[in-house]
């Protein structure tokens, strides 16, 4: 089965960087607590489309090699891929906003995975590698 696309929780120190979603209609979770990620584009690996979309979403260009941990896991569009990358607190300087998204911010894990506008199969897979980290 091939896969849609790729999320990455980034954590910058110890907050999680998050990003706003456009509040419109005819996007899924508009308005909600997103990570960075979307679709696949072409033949791109997983982690590849991850960092890919990190890098347009808020400037940070990472490499596969800081990816940690990782899942798979399926979704109505396809296979979707997690994966989780801990980053020094001072790439908050580099953060360059793409265009998609209100805004961004940093937030604690344990406060995005209860927070009422996080989208809720991240918020799951987060739990999951905090679980798995905290073992």
């Amino acid at each position: 089965m091939t896969y849609s696309g790729a999320k990455l929780a980034l954590f910058l120190g110890r907050e999680l960087l998050v990003i706003l979603r456009d509040d419109k209609a005819d996007i899924p979770y508009p308005g909600h607590w997103d990570l960075p990620g979307g679709g696949r584009e072409g033949n791109e690996t997983p982690a590849d489309c991850a960092l890919r979309e990190t890098y347009e979403e808020v400037g940070l260009e990472l490499q596969e090699t800081d990816l940690i941990w990782t899942r798979q896991y399926s979704r109505p569009r396809g296979l979707v891929w997690f994966f989780v990358a801990r980053q020094p607190v001072s790439l908050i300087k580099q953060i360059r906003f793409g265009s998609e998204g209100q805004c961004w911010k940093l937030m604690s894990p344990r406060d995005y995975c209860a927070h009422p506008l996080a989208v809720p199969h991240f918020a799951k897979r987060l739990q999951e590698y905090l679980d798995d980290d905290e073992a």
